[in-house]
């Protein structure tokens, strides 16, 4: 009965823990990605917030000969403009972020509280950004899909007959497809069953699937709903008519490109403020720099022909 009573009341690991002087991490934030894809556009300065996209009008009108050796009359003709071009505004991704004056005088070693919370809040932020410039209604690379620009799996799956489709789509300079981390997985699976595994390329340090030399960037903003996806196909860059992504350059607090923090103060309750915004858009410049496999069925495993996920 004494040993157990000593036993009760000896040192415990938890109890020891407190003393010890434990190596202490940064915050870890799980919902940290690479967002490649906001790596991989341009970016172009946008004066006033917003960016007009003036468009030629019938440019199959633009009339021109290759004339012959003689004294034919050569055509006259003119560049017409759209009317009504569209405009796109930039949107703001945005958050106050409060922190307690005493808590940052007492806690702020081995880690800054407020530089802390300020790098969690902006990673918060662009991550949305990054979801924002896929899936914004307005803005979002998938509502600006044109009609024509939208192509189905042959067969459901995704598979290199249906990229080769894609492709057909944006054929001028097409720099990457862009799809859901389960729609690659599905995509190996086909080309290792027909016996062409795909091969990889390095970018920022990491290896990617391709097909026909164009890298499957992978991102889980692409919704997944009902075991289907989507894959995207990008032309890029402002020289090459393709999509382009869009900031406000010379914000105050500026911190990187359309990004800024500003210090707002500090309440009667000794609360810290700062506003943290990030002032974003995208614009596709030709309907052909982006094109849309719609409706990709990423949950069939030929080995397993009864298995769905």
């Amino acid at each position: 009965m004494a040993d157990h009573d000593t036993a009760q009341l000896a040192l415990g690991d938890d109890a020891a823990r407190q003393l010890a002087n434990a190596t202490k991490t940064a915050p870890v934030l799980s919902t940290i990605s690479p967002r490649w894809l906001t790596h991989l556009l341009q970016w172009l300065p946008v004066e006033a917030g917003i960016y007009r996209l003036n468009k030629v009008k019938n440019p199959q009108d633009v009339q021109v000969l290759c004339a012959q050796r003689d004294e034919a009359e050569l055509p006259t003709t003119f560049v017409d403009y759209e009317e009504h071009p569209r405009e796109y505004f930039l949107n703001a991704v945005s958050a106050v972020l409060d922190v307690h004056t005493r808590v940052s005088d007492l806690y702020s070693s081995p880690h800054d509280q407020i530089k802390e919370q300020l790098r969690l809040t902006i990673e918060t932020i662009k991550e949305k950004q990054e979801s924002e410039l896929i899936n914004n209604p307005d803005y979002g690379l998938i509502a600006n899909v044109a009609p024509q620009q939208i192509i189905y799996p042959l067969g459901g799956s995704p598979t290199p007959d249906d990229l080769d489709e894609l492709l057909t789509k944006v054929w001028k300079e097409p720099a990457f497809f862009l799809t859901s981390p389960l729609a690659i997985a599905a995509f190996g699976r086909e080309c290792t069953r027909r016996g062409v595994p795909p091969p990889t390329v390095s970018l920022f340090g990491s290896q990617f699937l391709t097909w026909r030399g164009i890298p499957l960037i992978p991102s889980d903003k692409v919704p997944v709903s009902d075991g289907k996806t989507k894959i995207l196909l990008l032309r890029v860059g402002d020289k090459r008519q393709g999509v382009v992504g869009l900031y406000q350059p010379g914000l105050t607090g500026e911190q990187s490109p359309g990004l800024s923090v500003r210090f707002m103060g500090i309440s009667r309750n000794a609360i810290a403020s700062y506003l943290i915004s990030l002032y974003c858009s995208l614009a596709v410049q030709t309907e052909d720099a982006l094109a849309l496999l719609d409706d990709v069925e990423i949950g069939k495993y030929h080995d397993y022909p009864d298995t769905y996920k």
